[in-house]
């Protein structure tokens, strides 16, 4: 397929496939493919996306996750060198994995949520990583390129109380409801050549926090893919959040500037557009 910009809008689970043409105009893509989902991603689009669908008016169109019915999704922490610096901790030797709830991720413009409780809400731009082949045990990085259907950008929404200082795993600062912001778009991987060539960036109430680029990835993004294909099955549809560059609030000296309710984020990635959330008391 053609590189394109999938996505999805309308209502909180009446999301319908669209596709932004070369000309930056919406269209409407139900009456082509059903969603963009992981059927479509393993092979059920079409080779070319046809000409003269409908126009769709962006005015009050709410965009959705580019993605429907998402598997997983795997992180990757302290994955950028100058972020490892930052929080104190070594350049680790292989990729620290953990895993988000699918039910985590919300559109690009909706508000996230502050947990009940929460002192420590932080914030993590990030290339997310978005599968179209089933991925297991892959021998090379190069042979994972083939598996990847295209990028998004992602919010790796963090509470660090949570994660770090009650105990156990991760778990419980990345799963809170809203802590994944996905999209705009879905850019299919013919449309970036270079996924190591990328800048990051993250504003919070219009202060740049975060201005990094995937070349300051320990494990780039092949890599990663074929990593992670050794220790679970990778499916179409199965999202990869690559970990985020130095900036974030837990790097930051005391007084630490965590989110609270009322302050807005701006985040984007080249090529694959822009995020905007208010942040909500939950």
């Amino acid at each position: 397929m053609m590189g394109v910009r999938l996505l999805r809008v309308g209502p909180v689970g009446a999301e319908r496939p669209a596709v932004l043409d070369g000309a930056g105009v919406l269209r409407d893509l139900s009456g082509v493919v059903p969603d963009i989902d992981p059927a479509f991603l393993a092979g059920g689009w079409p080779a070319e996306i046809p000409d003269g669908l409908p126009v769709l008016d962006p005015g009050g169109l709410r965009i959705g996750p580019p993605v429907a019915r998402i598997g997983k999704i795997v992180c990757i922490g302290l994955n950028y060198h100058d972020h490892a610096a930052e929080t104190g901790a070594a350049a680790p030797g292989e990729p620290v994995v953990f895993m988000k709830a699918a039910d985590t991720v919300v559109g690009p413009y909706d508000d996230v949520l502050v947990p009940r409780g929460s002192e420590k809400t932080d914030w993590e731009v990030e290339l997310a990583v978005v599968i179209g082949r089933t991925a297991a045990y892959l021998e090379s990085a190069d042979q994972a390129a083939h598996h990847i259907a295209g990028y998004a950008v992602a919010h790796d929404v963090s509470e660090r109380a949570f994660q770090l200082e009650r105990g156990g795993q991760w778990d419980k600062g990345k799963n809170c409801a809203t802590f994944n912001p996905l999209g705009p778009w879905l850019v299919t991987a013919d449309e970036v050549p270079d996924p190591q060539n990328l800048g990051l960036r993250l504003r919070v109430n219009g202060e740049v926090r975060q201005a990094g680029s995937t070349k300051d990835m320990i494990f780039g993004v092949y890599e990663i893919v074929r990593y992670l294909s050794q220790f679970m099955t990778l499916h179409p549809g199965d999202v990869i959040n690559t970990g985020t560059p130095a900036g974030v609030a837990l790097g930051q000296p005391e007084p630490k500037p965590y989110l609270r309710p009322g302050d807005v984020v701006e985040l984007e990635i080249d090529g694959l557009g822009r995020q905007r959330q208010t942040f909500r008391a939950a």
